[in-house]
């Protein structure tokens, strides 16, 4: 099964390079993460409307564990950590076979004892659901 997965990753790794790199790294923006685009490929906990809104991840705990344990979730699901600041980490995901590449955000908010999260593809329009599920998978795990 290795020698499958090792070719799947090769195969991934060479087409995640023709993808467009984002215009702008994502930051957030006033204090909270950036709104989702009108296509329905991106999801947020900041998001008030029906097909981008998910929920936060709640945490207990102090705000820095909170953080250190996502922080190590996201390398444990096969993410990558772009940036991290206090309170802030900007993460990104590779999808299999494709190579598509999605920008996974997070911010704390310790005074609601939750982390936002938004999580949006780069291309396309529809994206049948993974960031969704993702999001739902990590806190599964979280």
């Amino acid at each position: 099964m290795d020698i499958f997965n090792d070719a799947i990753g090769a195969v991934t790794a060479q087409l995640s390079q023709l993808w467009p790199k984002p215009e702008a790294n994502p930051q957030l923006v006033n204090g909270k993460l950036r709104p989702c685009p009108p296509t329905p490929n991106c999801v947020s906990s900041e998001s008030s409307d029906l097909i981008h809104r998910i929920e936060p991840l709640p945490f207990t705990g102090s705000p820095e564990e909170a953080m250190a344990r996502l922080k190590k979730l996201i390398i444990e699901k096969g993410g990558t950590v772009q940036h991290e600041e206090q309170g802030y980490i900007w993460s990104t995901f590779t999808v299999p076979v494709f190579g598509f590449i999605d920008d996974v955000e997070f911010r704390l908010s310790p005074q609601e004892a939750v982390i936002h999260v938004r999580s949006s593809s780069r291309l396309g329009i529809s994206d049948l659901g993974v960031n969704r599920g993702r999001v739902e998978e990590l806190r599964k795990a979280y």
